[in-house]
């Protein structure tokens, strides 16, 4: 009989896939050709609730902490995407009680919610990968990513969840041509909230008067 731990561990690599270099999109490093597919990427700024927000890592991350407003307010103050998921790693433990059940569709609304804002520069991005499959390198996250397995370099293994949600939302892309992805309506998860206040619908968002900007949180 399997112990619970050996149970989890077989479930567990029945759900990693393995992927090819050479057949597919790999992204690892920012600056990179495809590079703007990691949520690290800048260059694809958002808007929610009239709040700037710099890159779609420091969105997800807030959105751990829809109780505690001042956590969130530091972390999409940071300038950098890694600086604001450091920010977040001590307070991990404060995350919503229920972070494990909704972060897969929290990060699918922050992926929707960066193209609906850079329709065309993301939208263009995602199509140019045509069909193949889109898999994150990773080196520690097999969940969210692929691992390297070869000493060459050529085959990643992993959940890749977060390429995945790339190709789900590159073929709703192909389908839109009526630009309904430019609209994002709000999850649909109890106290979902940026700075103390439920998060709006997000829309193709063009500058107005009284917008926040970054150093006007503070």
């Amino acid at each position: 009989m399997l112990s619970q731990s050996s149970d989890t561990s077989l479930r567990r690599k029945k759900l990693l896939r393995t992927y090819l270099r050479e057949e597919g999109v790999v992204f690892y490093k920012t600056k990179e050709s495809f590079g703007g597919l990691s949520n690290m990427a800048s260059g694809y700024p958002l808007h929610v609730n009239g709040v700037r927000i710099l890159t779609t890592e420091a969105l997800y991350q807030a959105c751990r902490f829809p109780h505690l407003p001042e956590i969130q307010r530091e972390i999409i103050g940071q300038h950098s995407p890694m600086t604001a998921k450091m920010v977040s790693k001590p307070h991990r433990q404060e995350s919503r009680a229920d972070w494990d059940e909704v972060r897969f569709r929290v990060m699918r609304w922050c992926l929707r919610v960066k193209l609906a804002q850079n329709y065309e520069a993301f939208g263009d991005l995602l199509l140019s990968t045509r069909d193949r499959p889109i898999v994150e390198q990773s080196r520690k996250d097999d969940y969210w990513g692929a691992k390297l397995t070869d000493q060459d370099g050529n085959v990643l293994v992993g959940q890749n969840v977060l390429g995945r949600l790339l190709m789900e939302l590159r073929e709703k892309l192909k389908e839109d041509s009526e630009g309904a992805l430019k609209i994002v309506p709000p999850l649909g998860i109890p106290d979902f909230l940026l700075l103390g206040k439920p998060i709006q619908a997000v829309t193709d968002w063009t500058p107005i008067y009284g917008s926040k900007s970054q150093p006007d949180l503070f």
